[in-house]
Order: C-alpha cells, then sequence, then structure tokens
C-alpha cells in the first residue's frame, strides 16, 4: 500500500459512530450528573445581589435614566438590566434596537443621549410579569420585589452556568488536542495568520486557534507528509445543538478550506464531545470534515503517525 492510501484519513462507518456517539453521550450524561450545585449557586447569588443593588439605584425600575450611564458603565449592572426585558435583549441587538453605534462607556459619557436610548430601549421590552408594579405605576411590594429579584437571578444564572460550561469544556478539549499533539513530538509554535500553506507550521509543528485561509480553526498542525491539519474543537450538550456546531460551522469551514487550499492539501478535522445525532456525524463526514472523538485521540495521534514519510 502506497504512502497516500495508508494515510488516507478515517471515514467511519454509521455502526462505528453511532457506537462512539452513545459513549460521548453517556461520558457526557456522567459529567452532569456530578456537575456540583455549588457553581450554579454561586453565579445566583452573585446576580441576585446585583439585582438587589439595580432595584435600589433606580428606585425599582421607576426612575432609570437618570442613571443610565451608571447602569451601562457597570458590566455586571449593564448584564442584569439587560435581562429586565422578556426575553432577554443581547449587546447587538440592544445597539441596533436603540439606534446607537456603540455602548463603551468612554462613548456613552461623551453622548449621554446614547445611554438614554438605549435604557429606554430596553424598558419597552420589559417582562411585566417579574415587574408588574412599572407598569401600574407604583411602588412594589416587598414580596413582589424579592420575586422579582430571585426570578431574574436564576435566569441569568442559568444562562451564565450553560455559557461557563460550554467554554470550559471547550477549553479543555483544545487543552487535550494541544496536550496530546505535544506528547506525540510535535512542537507548539506561535498563532499566524495562514493566508498561504508556505506561512502554516512546519512538518511536526501546530499552533492553537489561527486563521487558516478566511476561517479560524482551534488548532493548526503540520503532518509529516507536509499537509495541514485544521482542528475544530465542538463540544454539544443537545442533538439539535450539534447542527449548529458540527453541520453549520465546521462542516462549512471544511468546504471552505478544501476549496481554498485544494483537497489533497488541507484535512479538516473536528474533535467532538457530547450529544451528537447519528445523521448530522454522517453528514459531516460527507462533506469532507474527519471526526475524531475527544474519548479516542489514540485515534487521532494513530492516523498522525501513518502521515510520516
Amino acid at each position: 500500500m502506497n504512502i497516500e492510501a495508508r494515510a488516507s484519513p478515517p471515514v467511519w462507518s454509521s455502526a462505528e459512530l453511532g457506537a462512539e456517539s452513545s459513549a460521548a453521550i453517556e461520558l457526557f450524561r456522567r459529567s452532569r450528573i456530578a456537575e456540583p450545585l455549588e457553581k450554579y449557586l454561586e453565579v445566583f447569588d452573585q446576580y441576585r445581589e446585583t439585582y438587589r443593588e439595580l432595584l435600589r439605584l433606580t428606585d425599582d425600575l421607576r426612575e432609570v435614566e437618570a442613571v443610565a450611564l451608571e447602569i451601562l458603565g457597570d458590566e455586571k449592572l449593564r448584564e442584569a438590566f439587560r435581562y429586565i426585558a422578556g426575553p432577554p435583549i443581547s449587546i447587538d441587538d440592544l445597539q441596533v434596537v436603540a439606534e446607537v453605534p456603540s455602548l463603551a462607556p468612554s462613548r456613552l459619557r461623551r453622548q449621554p443621549e446614547m445611554a438614554k436610548a438605549a435604557v429606554a430601549a430596553v424598558l419597552e421590552g420589559l417582562d411585566r410579569r417579574r415587574f408588574p408594579w412599572v407598569g401600574e405605576v407604583r411602588a412594589p411590594s416587598e414580596t413582589e420585589r424579592d420575586a422579582a429579584v430571585l426570578a431574574s437571578a436564576a435566569q441569568i444564572a442559568a444562562q451564565r452556568v450553560a455559557t461557563i460550561r460550554r467554554n470550559e469544556g471547550k477549553q479543555q478539549q483544545e487543552a487535550r488536542v494541544q496536550e496530546t499533539l505535544a506528547q506525540h513530538g510535535f512542537v507548539e509554535v506561535p498563532t499566524r495568520k495562514i493566508r498561504m500553506l508556505s506561512q502554516a507550521p512546519g512538518p511536526g509543528e501546530f499552533c492553537m486557534e489561527s486563521h487558516l485561509g478566511t476561517r479560524k480553526a482551534d488548532v493548526i498542525a503540520t503532518l509529516w507528509d507536509e499537509r495541514v491539519l485544521a482542528i475544530e474543537c465542538k463540544v454539544s450538550n443537545s442533538a439539535l445543538n450539534s447542527i449548529k456546531r458540527l453541520n453549520n460551522d465546521a462542516a462549512v469551514k471544511a468546504e471552505t478550506w478544501r476549496k481554498e487550499f485544494g483537497e489533497l492539501q488541507v484535512v479538516p478535522a473536528a474533535v467532538l464531545s457530547g450529544v451528537y445525532k447519528l445523521a448530522n456525524l454522517e453528514q459531516a463526514q460527507h462533506r469532507g470534515l474527519t471526526l475524531w472523538w475527544a474519548h479516542r485521540l489514540d485515534d487521532l495521534t494513530a492516523w498522525v503517525e501513518r502521515t510520516r514519510l
């Protein structure tokens, strides 16, 4: 068997993909069960105090405009304030809805009318179930205030913990790939923008989170046979979420890189953990994305070894 055939990226059967997907789901389930409640409670307690401060500062949301700069200039107050809308409004959406070019504190101090427009936009979407007294133009009862604070803190804590989970999972996965490559003889080099393959790391080298052509990859390694391996690290918490992370992101990047640099020069790949639907795995693989599992990185390194000339 010649070197080209021997070093072809693996194409997994449906049975193989199904078996490893089930293993990844079981590992995901165990990690969720074992995850401590303390993380959620810590974030909840932080934002409960932030909401108490927000209500105190704004006279229970009845005098917001006068302190608009103070709210938008403080990271936690600004985030808590965005979540008084139902549903919460993102920073990007807020800029569009309020028709302001920037929410940077320095810019708002120079143009305070923009801060007033931003808080007015949030108040237009105020959740009237959590804050009924605002529309009724009255002071809240102590029970209403406490209920609003608890509901708001729970909402934002759930979202924040979900974000922390995603970020930590991705960071841990990238670190495992980084460590695995280093253990198998690859040398890490600085990140870079790779517009031409001559700018990629040398054979046996890799860099973290760098641009390859027009798209960014989490890890870029140059194999022993001089092909470029572009790896995306993907963690999915549901079959629906896997469509976004795998098919609408990693597989799209694979097609882009193969078009920009050629099918024989680049090996687009994804290292996966979490929950994936078999049909989505098969589709991504069909679109030219090589798949490896975070719980089976030996498969990745075994294939890399086969690229030695």
